[in-house]
C-alpha cells in the first residue's frame, strides 16, 4: 500500500558552543514511544578545538554519517580511525564504550548522529563498531533518481545493517521534475530527513522542504515480508534520508548518555561509570 506522511515536524536550531559550530536537533521528542525505535538524531557542524571529547553510552547505539569533512574516532579498546564524507559509522554500545568523536586536523566535520534504541534483552551485550566506507555503498540509479543504500534492500540492492536492531537507511537524491516509489517494510516505522530542496510526497502528496521531518507510521498487521511504498515527486533538486526500523514496544529511561528500561538501571550506569565497571 501507499503511505502517507502522518506527521510533519521542524528540527530546532542550536547555535555554537565549547563543542560545535553549530547544531541542529533533529529529532528532539521525549515521546518515545511515538518514534520508536528511534530515540534522537542530531546534525552538527565542528571543527578544532571543538568536537566531544571522551564520554560514555550504555543500551543503545549510535549511527554516525559523516556529511562532509572528516571525523576522528577513538574508543577504550584501542580503536582509532578516521570517517570521511559518505562514511557511516555504527557503534553498538551495549553494556558500555568509552569514546571520542572530533575533527580530524584542520578538517571541519559535519555529521549525523543517530541514536538508535536497543531491546532490553541486548541492552548489555559487548559493545563493537562497523565501520562502513562510501565507496563500498550499493548505488541505484534510474531516471533522475539516486539512492544511496546504507542498510536495507531495494529493487535488488540489498545491505545489511551494521546495527544489532533492524533498520533500514537509504540516501534518496532526485533532480527537479523527477517522482519514485520508495519502498519501505510494513512492519517499520520511518522517517524521511530532508537535507536539500522541496517535494510533494506520499499517497495524500504533502509538500515537505528542507529540513523537514515527515513521518510514516507501520502499517499494523501486515505479513513480515510485505512492503509499503512512499511516492516522492521532486518540486525541485532533492535530497533526503529516510531512516526506518521496526518499533520496540519496551519502556524507555533515557538520562544523559544511558538508555535504558527502568530508574533503576540508570542508576546502576551511573554508578558502573563512577566506578570503572562501565566497560569492563
Amino acid at each position: 500500500m501507499e503511505r502517507k506522511a502522518d506527521r510533519i515536524e521542524h528540527p530546532i536550531e542550536f547555535g555554537a558552543n565549547e563543542q560545535v559550530q553549530r547544531k541542529r536537533v533533529v529529532l528532539h521528542s521525549d515521546d518515545f514511544a511515538a518514534q520508536s525505535p528511534f530515540l534522537r538524531l542530531s546534525e552538527d557542524w565542528f571543527a578544532a578545538p571543538g568536537g566531544f571529547e571522551t564520554h560514555p553510552h550504555r543500551g543503545m547505539q549510535t549511527v554516525t554519517l559523516v556529511l562532509d569533512g572528516a571525523l576522528h574516532h577513538r574508543d577504550h579498546t584501542g580503536a582509532d580511525g578516521v570517517l570521511r564524507t559518505g562514511d557511516v559509522q555504527w557503534m553498538t554500545a551495549g553494556r558500555g564504550v568509552l569514546h571520542s568523536e572530533m575533527p580530524y586536523g584542520r578538517e571541519r566535520a559535519h555529521t549525523l548522529q543517530l541514536w538508535l534504541n536497543l531491546p532490553a534483552t541486548a541492552k548489555m551485550i559487548p559493545a563493537r563498531y562497523v565501520d562502513q566506507r562510501a565507496a563500498a555503498v550499493p548505488v541505484q540509479r534510474e531516471a533522475g533518481v539516486e539512492r544511496r543504500v546504507y542498510a536495507g534492500n531495494f529493487d535488488g540492492v540489498a545491505q545489511p545493517h551494521g546495527s544489532e536492531w533492524p533498520m533500514m537507511l537509504v540516501e534518496i537524491a532526485m533532480d527537479a521534475g523527477a517522482t519514485c516509489r520508495q519502498a519501505i517494510p510494513a512492519g517499520y516505522r520511518g522517517f524521511l530527513y530532508v537535507l536539500e530542496g522541496k517535494a510533494k510526497i506520499g499517497a495524500d502528496g504533502r509538500s515537505i522542504t528542507a529540513p523537514d521531518v515527515a513521518w510514516f507510521e507501520p502499517t499494523r498487521g501486515a505479513a513480515p515480508t510485505a512492503n509499503d511504498t512512499i511516492p516522492i515527486v521532486a518540486e525541485e533538486t532533492f535530497r533526503a534520508l529516510l531512516y526506518a526500523g521496526p518499533p520496540i514496544d519496551e519502556p524507555v529511561v533515557a538520562y544523559g548518555p544511558f538508555v535504558m528500561n527502568s530508574v533503576d538501571e540508570i542508576r546502576q550506569a551511573f554508578t558502573d561509570y563512577q566506578t570503572g565497571r562501565l566497560v569492563g
